[in-house]
């Protein structure tokens, strides 16, 4: 049996969201993103403190790009994955762990706008930073999809499901105007089932708004 520890709106909605995808069995074992996270027994998983942790064939493992690539080696090498020798295994890999990228901005900013409580921790200059950085990433998309329905010319992928989420939390806090590319591939990936079946329940929401924005910096 596959074992996913989750926290709802985190970097681990990315393997919910592929696990869906793969029709594989497994449970869900969701956290709060809170404390618990850093109790023995969850180290004794991840050892950072930190989602996902996978439990798969009696070994506990962690960070998305390698739970991505051993559960599509095991699984779908050939459809979610891109196995070695394939014409497309070096742009699969560029596409699955650019997700990171993203995902660092956000939560940087998932920390500016939700995890800080007091404003005067909070700061406008690394909003106004990290949510252009986002721009940035969005513009690397913009380029890659321009032309492509998919980020592989062979179809969607896992690459496809790293990066969605990513920009499904960076969404959070710059939009998509004018990455119009990137707007209809997100529109793509996200109608689709494992998607819908990834995202929490009203109740379980991380964010308690669909956007934030930067503040203004003073002058």
């Amino acid at each position: 049996m596959i074992t996913l520890h989750h926290c709802p709106q985190t970097r681990s909605m990315r393997s919910l969201w592929l696990l869906h995808e793969l029709g594989v069995p497994f449970e869900v074992v969701t956290y709060a993103f809170d404390k618990s996270l850093r109790a023995p027994a969850f180290l004794e998983k991840s050892l950072a403190g930190r989602v996902p942790a996978l439990e798969l064939d009696g070994e506990a493992l962690f960070e998305t790009g390698a739970i991505c690539e051993l559960l599509c080696e095991r699984f779908s090498p050939e459809v979610l994955g891109r196995p070695a020798g394939h014409g497309e295994r070096a742009q699969w890999l560029v596409w699955v762990h650019f997700a990171e990228t993203i995902s660092q901005h956000a939560a940087a900013l998932t920390q500016q706008h939700v995890a800080l409580r007091e404003d005067a921790m909070r700061s406008p200059i690394v909003m106004k930073l990290e949510a252009a950085r986002i721009g940035k990433c969005y513009a690397a998309l913009q380029a890659r999809l321009s032309g492509r329905d998919y980020l592989l010319d062979g179809g969607f992928s896992a690459a496809d499901v790293s990066v969605g989420q990513a920009v499904y939390l960076a969404r959070h806090f710059a939009h998509l105007e004018g990455y119009d590319a990137v707007a209809a591939w997100y529109g793509r990936v996200t109608a689709r089932a494992g998607f819908k079946a990834a995202l929490p329940a009203t109740d379980e929401r991380l964010f308690a708004q669909d956007f934030f924005a930067a503040w203004d910096v003073p002058d």
